[in-house]
């Protein structure tokens, strides 16, 4: 079945602090169903069948909109304007120094405290989907330039693809992801380190106890931070690996292999979960993938089972260009500007063995 026969579907969700009327789209084609939130423009809940064809909703998540907005406050949202971290909160463009608010460590992590994950963006329907619309004012988090960004959700019988796209009317900086948590096992079933992961990457970037990146790539060969083969999530986890120890786990973002310029996706990472036979390909335009291993989850968040997320409760595979790369001019640049458009695509790829 193609995107064209997806059933699309909206409801209230529950009004904002802010006042603002947040809605629930809900997205159905043949076995998969999806949900995305107009706060945060959020990829909230994911449902697709395992081998035997019993279905699970496969993203962590919670209706509890005070978790929403504090806990849980980026499960599966859409961060911007700039994900992961940008050091020192600052940021120079064209010579012209912006100081970034800050979130805390010396650093503007995921587009400031008031990023696009904490907006209610605006819907519409769209053939397969919806698409979600947000005006970002000049100076918003002190980033320069107003931008406009779009986020598209479409989904298939077997993906569903995100398509980002943002304009500017000043120089700027702009790295956009979703930062779903993923367990292909169920939400609420346990941890995934049992599951099975391959990243397309011979490199990564190690970072300092800011989680910023330290600067030159260096080969994920004989580390365990090697993926190019499937392995267990949970054999890296226990490794004694400085970059290991100071994480609790996987919090980095890998280089992935070049892909061709204004090509389509290319495959960045493979998902496998023994158990119950789900697949989870992620494909994308962008340079780079963070792996996040949910290592700082400690219950603050129960899901629809019932259960407390603990640490590797799920994975955040979030593709993106690499982290503070306005300080590191030798990686992917994240200018924006007038008369430029922004444009990237993420597709997530369900299936089974």
């Amino acid at each position: 079945m193609s995107a064209e026969a997806t059933e699309v579907g909206r409801e209230p969700f529950e009004p904002s602090g802010a006042g603002a009327a947040i809605e629930r789209w809900t997205l159905r084609n043949g076995a998969l169903e999806a949900s995305v939130l107009t706060l945060g423009a959020t990829l909230h809940t994911l449902t697709a069948p395992d081998r035997s064809g019993m279905p699970a909703q496969i993203l962590l998540s919670t209706d509890e909109l005070p978790l929403i907005l504090g806990a849980a406050r980026h499960f599966g949202t859409t961060v911007g304007r700039y994900a992961n971290r940008i050091a020192d909160c600052r940021v120079t463009v064209d010579g012209e120094e912006h100081a970034l608010a800050p979130t805390g460590n010396g650093v503007t992590l995921h587009g400031g405290p008031d990023g696009f994950a904490h907006r209610v963006w605006t819907a519409e329907e769209i053939p397969g989907g919806v698409r979600l619309s947000l005006h970002s004012p000049d100076g918003d988090q002190g980033f320069p330039g107003a931008m406009d960004v779009t986020v598209s959700y479409r989904l298939s019988d077997d993906a569903v693809t995100i398509d980002y796209h943002a304009v500017t009317t000043r120089p700027t900086v702009v790295n956009l992801t979703n930062h779903a948590y993923i367990n292909l096992a169920g939400e609420g079933s346990g941890d995934v380190l049992g599951h099975l992961l391959t990243v397309d990457a011979d490199h990564y970037t190690p970072v300092d106890a800011r989680q910023i990146p330290l600067g030159p790539y260096e080969p994920v060969a004989g580390t365990p931070f090697d993926f190019t083969t499937a392995r267990p999530i949970g054999k890296g986890v226990a490794d004694d690996h400085p970059q290991i120890r100071a994480a609790h786990g996987y919090d980095h973002n890998w280089v992935l292999r070049d892909r061709p310029a204004d090509g389509p996706p290319v495959r960045a990472a493979l998902l496998e979960d023994p158990e119950s036979g789900r697949t989870l390909e992620v494909l994308t335009t962008e340079p780079g993938i963070q792996v996040y291993t949910a290592n700082g989850f400690h219950g603050a968040v129960t899901g629809a089972r019932g259960v407390a997320y603990g640490p590797y409760a799920g994975v955040a595979l979030e593709t993106q260009h690499h982290p503070d790369s306005p300080h590191h001019p030798q990686y992917p640049s994240t200018v924006l500007r007038p008369g430029e458009e922004f444009r990237s695509t993420t597709v997530l790829r369900l299936g089974t063995v």
